[in-house]
């Protein structure tokens, strides 16, 4: 029956679904059940390091353990404790403070602060810490100063407050972030009720708009509290132990791998804790605001009020972004072309290159998860998403898992194998670029799923349907729909993950093969000798590199 003029678009909906369904499903049949089958073959990779971790405990590893419960187990326990209260409160009054005043008050520089309090977000903890250290440390310039002309007794910088300030200062962003979009989600009409009832403004701010934000301040502390437990540049670089320098010294101190993967199901642990109490803190509330959410007005501060917020501000800017980056620079100036040589050039490729074999590998598995989430059932969908987990795991805890995996597929499988044919068994995976590379993907895998998976939803189901009708196959569809569509989506992610990958110290400095060394490496390296001006160029190479997805999280959050 031919459609007319009058016909509803519903009814029209309806035919072309009865239409295109026999070839839907055609199309489906075969390809379904091999993306379904892949993707479960990346979550079960992302869920193999994790496995060998927990079962380590079975190898007795006891003269070991006796040695570390005698000299440093408590003092890795209580360090990682500190470390973890210390760095949450921080981010917490930084993070949800400068979210507040931007959001709800008017000052000078409000709307430049607004995204530039984003900008540490692209210096590693790490470079910030070499940077602290060669500034304010004995031999540094103001310590000199000050006992050269005042007498002044020295400072000892070299202390856990100072750790703790360092990662609070360039992991502040994750709560702001989260937190100025929560209260930008509020609208002022809930302010404005409150304080018609009689509250006062820090009454409406406590009683009103910070429980309504809490899920949103408290995703943003897990995600610092997290990044705290993986790093460890930046307690190798103070020579504060913690989980993740006892695995590093396990592993090349000890020469134990064991004794390391149980260190690493420790650390592991924490993570755990963190994600339940992330969950439990959040819990089950859910509020909800009727009609537009929009901002009559933003508070006008009295004069003093408002110059003092913007100096709290450019402090909080200056010592997380334009120190570390202008210090940095003036060192790299000062050694001048003398570093630009062979081996800088040589960091830079590998670096670069490892970057965009992870991107594109990464992205690629993250588009394959992403479409098999997309038609399967809810039981599916569950286990599909347990490939979010690499992110959850620490570099060291990672590298721990995956060499632990490789060996053991090694001397299970392919040494029989290579013996079968004839071959002298040696290893073809632990200790190459492959394995570098397979712990980059798992860790983030997650950081590329999110792009992917939200322009996914964006593409209308109508779209695809009307292409099969059409007569499009699969590849057609995935070459000239999906891809065309995704390309944003794409894009971002592979930017995400090819910064991630550069910026990543301790998985690259435990699994890279010989002659392999990247930027992180050698800043690592350099650092370790107390060179810290020959550390600035690698870094400073990093920060720029970082502000890339730092310039992308602004775009899509300032408005």
């Amino acid at each position: 029956m031919p459609l007319s003029s009058r016909s509803s678009p519903h009814r029209y909906s309806q035919l072309c679904t009865k239409l295109s369904s026999p070839f839907r499903r055609a199309s489906q049949a075969g390809l379904k059940p091999l993306l379904q089958f892949a993707a479960a073959v990346a979550v079960l990779a992302v869920l193999a390091p994790i496995v060998v971790v927990v079962i380590s405990w079975g190898s007795d590893q006891t003269e070991i353990w006796q040695h570390l419960i005698a000299t440093q187990l408590s003092d890795l326990l209580r360090n990682t404790l500190v470390l973890l209260l210390g760095v949450g409160l921080l981010v917490s009054l930084l993070g949800v403070s400068l979210a507040w005043l931007v959001v709800m008050c008017e000052f000078p520089g409000r709307a430049r602060f607004e995204w530039l309090l984003m900008l540490p977000m692209a210096v590693p903890a790490y470079v910030l810490a070499f940077v602290v250290l060669g500034l304010f440390d004995f031999s540094g310039p103001l310590q000199q100063f000050l006992t050269a002309r005042f007498g002044w007794p020295l400072l000892d910088v070299r202390h856990e407050i100072t750790v703790i300030t360092v990662l609070a200062l360039v992991l502040y962003p994750y709560v702001y972030m989260l937190a100025r979009s929560a209260f930008l989600a509020q609208s002022s009409d809930t302010i404005e009720a409150a304080r018609s009832l009689g509250a006062s403004s820090w009454g409406a701010f406590f009683r009103v708009a910070l429980p309504m934000a809490r899920p949103a301040i408290v995703a943003g502390i897990s995600l610092a509290l997290m990044e705290t437990l993986a790093d460890f540049g930046t307690v190798a670089i103070f020579n504060y132990d913690t989980f993740t320098t006892a695995i590093y010294k396990a592993w090349f101190g000890f020469f134990s791998l064991q004794a390391a993967a149980q260190l690493a199901s420790l650390l592991l642990f924490f993570v755990a804790l963190t994600l339940i109490g992330e969950k439990r803190l959040r819990g089950k509330r859910r509020f909800v605001q009727g009609g537009k959410l929009h901002h009559h007005y933003r508070s006008p501060l009295p004069k003093t009020a408002a110059w003092m917020v913007s100096a709290y501000c450019t402090l909080v800017l200056t010592l997380a972004f334009f120190l570390p980056v202008g210090q940095m620079l003036i060192w790299a100036w000062e050694l001048g072309a003398a570093q630009l040589d062979e081996r800088f050039l040589a960091l830079l490729w590998h670096s670069l290159w490892l970057a965009l074999q992870a991107a594109l590998i990464t992205v690629a598995l993250a588009t394959l998860l992403a479409f098999s989430r997309w038609r399967a059932s809810n039981r599916q969908r569950a286990f599909f998403d347990l490939a979010q987990l690499g992110y959850a795991l620490p570099g060291s805890v990672l590298a721990v898992g995956i060499v632990i995996s490789f060996t053991a597929l090694e001397k299970g499988v392919l040494f029989p194998l290579q013996s079968l044919l004839g071959m002298e068994p040696r290893s073809v995976l632990v200790g190459t670029v492959f394995v570098l590379l397979a712990a980059y993907w798992i860790r983030f895998l997650a950081v590329a799923s999110g792009p992917i998976d939200a322009s996914l939803l964006r593409i209308r189901p109508s779209i695809p349907d009307a292409a099969r009708t059409l007569g499009a196959r699969p590849p057609e569809l995935l070459w000239r729909i999906y891809l065309p569509m995704l390309r944003p989506g794409l894009l971002t992610a592979a930017i995400l993950v090819f910064v991630d990958v550069i910026k990543e110290m301790p998985a690259t400095l435990l699994l890279r093969p010989y002659g392999w060394d990247t930027l992180a490496v050698r800043i690592y390296e350099m650092t370790s000798e107390g060179e810290w001006q020959r550390a600035a160029l690698p870094a400073i190479t990093i920060v720029l590199l970082g502000l890339a997805p730092v310039i992308i999280s602004i775009k899509r959050t300032v408005r």
